[in-house]
């Protein structure tokens, strides 16, 4: 008898059993679809709590929250070097690091600021040229 034979065999049905669910996965009918001729209900948005609002507007929402959270994220930074330069117990090391994290906070507080700008301004133009 042949090592791993009873893990052919596993396998074949295994595959088997893929097989046959995912004929009856496919041959199942799409509850969700529309019969030719049928209009989808206009109140349909308000009951799966999808929004009406502009599709330009809600993009500009998420810039808006993503830029954010990483403006607190920068802050963070900055009070984080902060505090490593008042526990530095004039350690030139550590107030070094401390310099570098005060540093690293700003330049990012800097881009986050400055590509909120140019988003804010990119979204309002594009709000402006096709409305």
């Amino acid at each position: 008898m042949r090592k791993g034979g009873g893990n052919m065999n596993k396998m074949k049905n295994l595959v088997s059993v893929m097989a046959i669910g995912m004929s009856l996965l496919s041959a199942a009918p799409a509850l969700a679809q529309l019969t030719p001729g049928e209009v989808m209900p206009s109140n349909i948005q308000p009951e799966l709590g999808l929004s009406s609002a502009d599709v330009r507007v809600t993009v500009a929402r998420i810039i808006r929250v993503a830029m954010g959270l990483l403006g607190i994220i920068a802050v963070v930074i900055v009070l984080i070097g902060g505090f490593t330069w008042m526990a530095a117990g004039g350690n030139d090391e550590k107030v070094g690091e401390a310099k570098k994290w005060i540093f690293s906070g700003i330049i990012g507080l800097a881009i986050i600021l400055s590509a909120y700008g140019i988003a804010s301004f990119v979204i309002n133009q594009l709000i402006t040229a096709t409305t």
